[in-house]
């Protein structure tokens, strides 16, 4: 199968980056798998070495890409909302919530059950991780007294993602936070900004902590952060909105559905997780293999003809997405 992608920044990120992350893992286990990858994308991309065709263009317009499109490619996979007037099927992986009345094209995906539900969709692939660069470090924990660090990693500075009650529950508990992602710009011996981090030193923080608070106040499309802390044996603490259900069993965390049930678990988790199974819940959920497979089968739907969704996916409520959700 000869399969397009077109990105305008320069893959793969050298840091800090969630979608461009993915999509390069599914390029690259695309032609692991044995298919023809391009890339359509920033000339600086270094994806040759990893068996990836590369079509340069510093022009991200869409009239300037599509018309490098070969003409024999089997379909275009985009990762943002765009429907490609061409007479290639294409498909389109939808990352974040929808604006208010916004469609999206009829092949469109989603990232978990719930973000296609509130799009008013039913067609979805969980995100993944290629596991290569998250190899497991066995965290041996000998009772639940001693979660001592947490760790929240995400956009501080968005609303939604909740590390104001983050801080709260964890300066109340005398627990430590370990924030990557951002700041907190107040003062606590119990929290620790590391800012915006990626790479090594974002494995080095998961590795300093016992868990992860996820307590975020919107619908989560996935939490690649989420399965991010797990590969590495962290159960995770979230809320129950979103994808964070679909994510975090009994095996792997808690769901909470407020600040005090939150202090309670930091205080009294009264469970003792196995690291390795919580590593092994993403091995067998949220690998780049299972993803690529997944996709795969789609594609093969999509070139037959057949449209993924009946309607246009739309965003179905009247609110903003990022109004913020009881807590």
């Amino acid at each position: 199968m000869k399969i397009i992608f077109q990105h305008s920044r320069p893959l793969p990120v050298l840091g800090y980056g969630g979608i461009e992350r993915i999509l390069f893992w599914h390029m690259v286990e695309l032609t692991r798998l044995g298919h023809k990858v391009l890339l359509i994308g920033h000339p600086e991309s270094k994806v040759k070495d990893f068996g990836i065709e590369l079509i340069a263009t510093n022009d991200s317009n869409s009239e300037a890409w599509l018309k490098l499109v070969p003409k024999d490619a089997d379909i275009i996979h985009l990762s943002y909302n765009y429907k490609a007037n061409l007479d290639i099927p294409t498909i389109c992986t939808v990352h974040g919530n929808g604006k208010i009345g916004e469609k999206f094209i009829k092949n469109s995906v989603f990232v978990s059950k719930k973000h296609a539900e509130i799009h008013n969709s039913d067609q979805f692939i969980h995100n993944a991780i290629d596991l290569n660069e998250y190899p497991y470090e066995p965290k041996k924990y000998s009772g639940a007294h001693e979660w001592e660090q947490f760790l929240f990693l995400a956009k501080a500075s968005w609303r939604v993602k909740n590390l104001s009650q983050s801080v709260a529950a964890c300066r109340a508990s005398k627990k430590h936070l370990q924030v990557a992602g951002g700041r907190w710009w107040g003062l606590s011996r119990f929290i620790h900004n590391h800012g915006v981090v990626g790479g090594v030193e974002k494995m080095k923080i998961i590795h300093q902590c016992d868990a992860m608070l996820f307590p975020v106040r919107w619908h989560e499309p996935f939490g690649i952060a989420v399965i991010e802390a797990m590969s590495q044996g962290l159960p995770v603490i979230g809320s129950p909105y979103g994808s964070l259900p679909e994510l975090i069993n009994v095996d792997s965390g808690f769901i909470v559905k407020n600040l005090e049930e939150l202090k309670e678990k930091l205080q009294k988790p009264g469970k003792i997780f196995d690291s390795q199974k919580i590593r092994k819940h993403v091995e067998d959920n949220f690998s780049i293999n299972k993803h690529a497979l997944s996709y795969l089968s789609l594609y093969e739907k999509v070139i037959s003809g057949v449209e993924l969704n009946n309607q246009e996916p739309t965003y179905k409520f009247s609110v903003r997405a990022e109004e913020l959700l009881p807590f």
